[in-house]
């Protein structure tokens, strides 16, 4: 480090290193069509990054009725998934980003509302696991975005105050976790995220590859 910037950037994971957001609503139309059923799109991202595949399964369930088979359905959705995900990469302009932070000396670290072993999975698979110096899942916190929660669990493993950390996010939920930790925030709005959603952070931008990380964080700081 120079003495010029943030000390460290907190990622988001979801929609926001990896296109996970994709993925995960292409596998459950997949699940919907194998009964005959069409799932509405317009309704299926949620405010919040709590957990809600049992809601999920349920309204499934309530739309195929008695010979709904909670487990084949499960199976079948997540082989689905598992496979889409072998051929996905990181988000543009990502590992560009990672590689800069390297360069600059900044730290790493991921805050997301998805457990630590779906992290830990995906930036392995990916080979960047290694350059995050902090993990921190939404198994690990009691309250999910908008709460700031695992932003404040990233924080103090970090060992940083907020002033001297940015994070990045993809969702207004996200943004507001980001600011409620005290955090700056750069917003890249995933493909289900309008630009305005996300206007109330430091910079929106429309993917990594627009600036370097540099100018980001200046951005963002300004």
């Amino acid at each position: 480090m120079d003495g010029s910037g943030p000390e460290a950037v907190i990622f988001d994971f979801d929609g926001l290193l990896m296109d996970t957001e994709s993925t995960s609503l292409r596998s459950w139309q997949f699940e919907w069509r194998q009964w005959d059923l069409e799932l509405d799109a317009t309704a299926f991202f949620v405010n919040h990054g709590g957990d809600i595949t049992e809601d999920r399964y349920a309204q499934l369930a309530t739309a195929v009725g008695d010979r709904f088979d909670r487990s084949l359905s499960h199976d079948r959705r997540v082989c689905y998934r598992d496979n889409l995900h072998e051929s996905l990469d990181l988000a543009e302009g990502i590992r560009a980003w990672l590689e800069q932070a390297a360069e600059s000396g900044r730290r790493l670290a991921v805050a997301s509302s998805s457990p630590r072993d779906w992290l830990i999975r995906h930036l392995g698979r990916a080979e960047v696991l290694d350059q995050f110096e902090v993990l921190a899942g939404g198994d690990e916190v009691g309250g999910h975005k908008p709460a700031p929660d695992v932003y404040e669990l990233a924080l103090r493993r970090l060992g940083l105050p907020p002033t001297s950390a940015v994070a990045v996010e993809d969702t207004a939920h996200g943004v507001d976790a980001a600011h409620a930790a005290g955090l700056a925030c750069i917003a890249i709005p995933n493909p289900f995220v309008r630009p305005e959603a996300v206007e109330h952070a430091e910079l929106v931008l429309p993917s990594a590859a627009e600036v370097s990380l540099e100018r980001a964080l200046v951005g963002a700081r300004a």
